[in-house]
């Protein structure tokens, strides 16, 4: 049981400015829910990046991208990562993304540090900016890394029936195609340059948010830049803490989430797991009426039949011989099939329509 103190309230939707460490060295311990970092990638520029036209490429040389050697950003990123581990609840997760230029490194640190790999996903960009050299291939990904707290942590957040939904049905890859931040997203200074060179499109953090925490948590962001997190956190319902050293970023991220309105409590609430919703036997369907014993069931085509018996078996009889048993045991035997879910194979008639028993399931669910 967590008997650590909660996060203070006046501390929630804030944007906090100073070095991430010790702002989150300042927080209570184990009062985090999510952690979504996009630290200095040390990109190690050499010079100038041109285009063929010889236009000077808006790339990230900012200070803050800046480091000595690999020895010293590595000394930084295990500071921030044992502080951002600190702060996390027990059963909380840290996203943090990164290229091919220090997500390597971070990763080693995660491991050293105790955190547990869940998964690295790959965001590949649809449209990214081209290698105007010729001499390598286009860097055309990032990559994320998600990771429990440590190898201990059970019970993580993982809306994985949402995820499954978004993705019209099927389980969620670790591959996403999404676009960067371009258009009307990408925020312009009075200058009508990028306010910011690492802006993340919101999509990237729309999915990580459903994905990895519930409304109502609480998501750190320790290098908030101009805000995305933020605002993506409060229009999903949930609070969110930002660090950022540039006072002018803070002023911005400010701005940007003020003007954001949150969605409604009840579409935000992430889909229900299957494995948390109370077990109805199929039996119940016939002692509750919703079922007569008798009654004919099919599969969606049709072709298929069985009858429901008051014992809560199915009985039915093709080419492959009599059968007798369960909605799944029968379901498969008329297929052939070594498996088969009964509650979406097997179908009812009503008002001309053809549903699956499944309907019958949910009714009796919401009744409880």
């Amino acid at each position: 049981m967590n008997h650590l103190p909660p996060m203070p309230v006046e501390n929630l939707d804030r944007v906090l400015v100073g070095d991430c460490i010790d702002l989150m060295l300042s927080l209570p311990e184990g009062s985090v829910d999510m952690v979504f970092a996009d630290p200095p990638y040390n990109l190690q520029l050499g010079g100038e990046l041109l285009r063929p036209d010889n236009s000077r490429v808006d790339a990230v040389d900012d200070e803050w991208d800046k480091f000595t050697d690999f020895a010293r950003y590595d000394s930084f990123t295990r500071a921030w990562l044992g502080a951002a581990r600190r702060v996390l609840k027990p059963e909380g997760t840290l996203w943090v993304i990164g290229s091919y230029h220090n997500i390597f490194r971070i990763g080693t640190a995660l491991q050293d540090l105790g955190f547990w790999l869940l998964n690295d996903i790959v965001w590949r960009k649809s449209n990214p900016m081209p290698n105007f050299k010729g001499k390598r291939f286009t860097n055309a990904h990032e990559t994320l890394i998600w990771a429990a707290r440590d190898q201990r942590t059970k019970r993580y957040t993982f809306n994985y029936d949402s995820m499954k939904e978004l993705n019209e049905g099927l389980q969620m890859r670790s591959d996403w195609l999404l676009p960067l931040c371009t258009g009307a997203e990408r925020l312009k200074g009075e200058d009508g340059k990028k306010a910011h060179p690492t802006q993340k499109p919101e999509a990237l953090l729309f999915r990580c948010i459903m994905a990895g925490s519930n409304p109502g948590d609480t998501i750190l962001d320790p290098f908030f830049g101009t805000g995305t997190t933020g605002a993506v956190a409060r229009r999903l319902g949930r609070r969110f803490i930002g660090l950022e050293r540039d006072p002018d970023y803070a002023a911005i991220a400010r701005k940007r989430i003020a003007e954001i309105e949150p969605l409604a409590a009840e579409d935000v609430l992430p889909k229900p797991s299957k494995r948390s919703e109370p077990r109805i036997p199929f039996g119940v369907l016939i002692e509750a009426g919703l079922l007569q014993p008798g009654t004919v069931l099919s599969d969606l085509s049709g072709r298929l039949h069985a009858r429901v018996r008051a014992d809560g078996t199915l009985s039915a009889a093709n080419a492959l011989g009599e059968h007798r048993g369960s909605i799944h045991q029968v379901g498969a035997a008329v297929q052939g099939a070594p498996a088969c879910n009964g509650w979406t194979f097997w179908h009812f008639e009503q008002e001309g329509a053809r549903l699956p028993i499944d309907h019958l399931r949910q009714q009796v669910r919401a009744g409880l």
